[in-house]
């Protein structure tokens, strides 16, 4: 519970990240960019601040991952489910390079 609390304010971040930012998505161009270039950069950056602060939890990837599920339902089709393993292997490399502080 105590890791859970402490991951808590970044998953927070992500969850405003993946509900909110659909919002602004106008077409299929500014959709794709959101979901390739703005959710993934958001994600390594949010995990390798949690790594750098927090030591590597792969529990912290699964949680990203299934944040990002009901929002397949509720903004985006089923084509986008691969996004799910996408952010959950990208928080799991910003995670593990932040705990690594020598590699950065």
């Amino acid at each position: 519970m105590k890791k859970f609390k402490k991951m808590l304010p970044y998953l927070i971040i992500n969850a405003i990240v993946f509900y909110l930012t659909p919002f602004m998505i106008k077409d299929t161009g500014s959709g794709m960019l959101i979901l390739l270039i703005g959710f993934p950069v958001i994600c390594f950056i949010v995990a390798l601040i949690y790594g750098i602060k927090n030591s590597f939890n792969w529990i912290y990837s699964l949680l990203v991952m299934l944040l990002f599920v009901p929002t397949i339902f509720i903004f985006y089709n089923e084509s986008a489910t691969i996004y799910i393993l996408a952010y959950g292997i990208i928080s799991a490399f910003g995670n593990f390079l932040g705990d690594n502080k020598t590699g950065i």
